[in-house]
């Protein structure tokens, strides 16, 4: 099996750290994965902002790069609902536009082949246990798009559940959004921010250690949030906790 990774702007500009765990993470586990070079933005950012027209040449490239491989791995949740929810809508309404049916063509092949972390490790490798050790106390936040759009669900649970030395928190709201949202957090500045401190509020009640996610940009704000109210937690993407092992911990 061919299998890529599709790391995403904000983890490539932000948290290489999170892409060199899903290497470490997977090599472990016997996968050969490849980074393709030409990998690009998969337009999420445009799309959510309401330019789909200027978001198309991106998904383009997103198929022109990913399109041989068998599978296409992401650490995010958000960028890979925008791969399996968004990129069919984008054919449909060129198609429902007039334009005919060159892009949804051109984009179907790397929708179903297209995974979130946790879903290519319990459906795809069928492995629950990943011999990872991270002794901490860890709560586990379901982001938007891994929760509503992927329909995650139980995975990350799993997975962290067999997580040797750790011990995990139920999050309580756990499935109210964190305020994050893109440009969200921007236009509407004061209600994200609110959002956020209640989640935080909620992740302290825990006691756990860590805040944990499958999406870094929900992390980076809530990691914000975290430093504005001057918390002992801090956040950690799910990838770099099941990467850890006890010859090489995660600090």
């Amino acid at each position: 099996m061919r299998v890529a990774l599709f790391l995403t702007c904000v983890n490539d500009t932000l948290y290489p750290d999170t892409g060199r765990a899903v290497v470490k993470l997977l090599t472990r586990l016997g996968v050969d994965i490849d980074f393709p070079m030409g990998q690009t933005c998969c337009g999420q950012a445009h799309y959510n902002t309401g330019y789909r027209h200027e978001a198309e040449p991106l998904a383009r490239k997103f198929s022109d790069v990913f399109g041989e491989y068998d599978a296409i791995v992401t650490p995010s949740g958000s960028c890979g609902a925008m791969v399996r929810e968004l990129y069919p809508r984008m054919g449909e309404r060129a198609r429902a536009e007039g334009r005919g049916d060159g892009l949804a063509a051109t984009l179907a092949p790397v929708v179903p082949k297209t995974y979130e972390l946790t879903e290519f490790l319990v459906d795809v490798l069928g492995v629950t246990d990943v011999g990872a050790y991270y002794p901490h106390t860890v709560t586990y936040h379901p982001t938007c798009h891994g929760l509503r759009s992927l329909g995650l669900g139980e995975r990350p649970y799993q997975l962290l559940k067999a997580v040797k030395g750790l011990e995990l928190k139920e999050l309580p709201g756990a499935e109210e959004c964190c305020g994050f949202g893109g440009t969200f957090a921007v236009k509407n500045s004061d209600v994200s921010a609110a959002m956020g401190e209640d989640k935080v509020r909620n992740a302290g009640s825990t006691g756990a250690d860590v805040l944990c996610a499958a999406d870094n940009s929900c992390l980076m704000h809530l990691g914000g949030t975290m430093s504005r109210l001057h918390t002992a937690m801090r956040p950690v993407h799910i990838a770099e906790i099941l990467a850890s092992t006890e010859e090489e911990p995660l600090s």
